[in-house]
């Protein structure tokens, strides 16, 4: 596919931008690797060769019993017998972590949460879990529900703030009046009134922000739309007879979207924080998930265990910030006055 010179141009003014073009590279790398957290940190092994089948048991449940043992539920790769077992008709490999975001370490030999270790490289929580094991799931949950809920903002924004910017009038104007009073709803008061009668999960509290994280966007293309609309290839589009739709999408829209695609990493970012904010406030995501906000919690409330509010600081904090470099490089990118040579 060939580019146009535009494409390229902008292409190659993100890639002189070395502070996000690397940061950008770090950040995909990270999370590509935190999309196969179960083949990284797992308490199941990656691949098992047994009786001359191939099992993979990330992906199906094997009972005790059909390694030779006595108990019909899910076998406990941890356990030594069955290890025995497996080891006698054949053989088994485990992931770098053997532990999971929920697995608790029965065998340490001090209380938790543990300092670091050979075996539990970031120590433990004070459940005994795997630090590591926690941030790695957990990176990969913010990164989806930050993106999930920008896209989706995204989509919502655009549409609103192009419907207004575009036609104008009345329609703007209630637009306008209702976004004014939509925004002035507390959201936190929201979200401890629904937590008090439904169990907060990915979907509803993804919905919850859904529903006000829209406006971010909204005003932007709204003036994206009411400037562009007075240009004058729209007015001679007009006079051709395009219809509405085809002349928004079609012609006003890529104008727009250079200011929306500036603001979408920081939107990213904001998303993540936000996400982090209400774990760490107890509103989040349910007890038990692999959650930043949670551990930064679970470092303030353990403050002789430094290691569990260090873990989560860094992760975090490199977190957003690869994600506001990389902002700023796709600003430079999209900046038509922006030339490096």
């Amino acid at each position: 596919m060939k580019l146009s010179p535009l494409t390229l141009r902008r292409l190659n003014n993100f890639r002189a931008n070395k502070r996000g073009y690397y940061s950008a590279l770090i950040f995909s790398f990270l999370f590509f690797i935190s999309i196969f957290a179960e083949f990284i940190a797992n308490d199941k092994p990656i691949f098992i060769f047994f009786d001359k089948t191939i099992h993979f048991p990330v992906f199906e449940k094997i009972p005790e019993t059909y390694f030779g043992g006595e108990f019909e539920t899910e076998a406990d790769y941890k356990d030594p017998f069955v290890k025995t077992l497996i080891n006698e008709r054949g053989f088994f490999i485990m992931p770098l972590i053997e532990y999971s975001f929920d697995t608790i370490n029965y065998d340490l030999r001090v209380p938790s949460p543990s300092p670091p270790s050979f075996e539990n490289l970031l120590g433990t929580d004070d459940q005994g879990r795997d630090v590591l094991a926690r941030l790695i799931y957990g990176f990969r949950i913010s990164v989806f529900f930050g993106l999930t809920l920008t896209v989706l903002s995204s989509l919502i924004g655009i549409f609103a703030g192009g419907i207004q910017g575009f036609y104008g009038g009345k329609i703007d104007l209630f637009g306008q009046r209702f976004i004014e009073i939509w925004s002035g709803l507390p959201v936190l008061y929201l979200l401890i009134i629904i937590s008090s009668f439904v169990e907060p999960s990915f979907w509803i509290l993804l919905s919850i922000m859904l529903l006000f994280s829209w406006m971010s966007l909204e005003g932007v293309v709204r003036a994206e739309f009411l400037r562009a609309r007075n240009f004058e290839y729209v007015k001679a589009a007009k006079a051709l007879g395009v219809n509405n739709v085809k002349l928004m999408f079609k012609h006003v829209l890529p104008n727009a979207m250079v200011a929306t695609l500036t603001l979408m990493p920081f939107i990213l970012s904001g998303s993540i924080a936000t996400l982090t904010s209400l774990d760490f406030l107890g509103f989040g995501l349910p007890p038990g998930s692999p959650s930043l906000g949670e551990m930064v919690a679970q470092g303030k409330a353990n403050l002789q265990a430094p290691w569990l509010g260090l873990s989560a600081f860094i992760t975090l904090s490199l977190q957003l910030s690869l994600l506001v470099f990389i902002g700023e490089a796709v600003r430079d990118a999209l900046d038509p006055r922006k030339t490096f040579k």
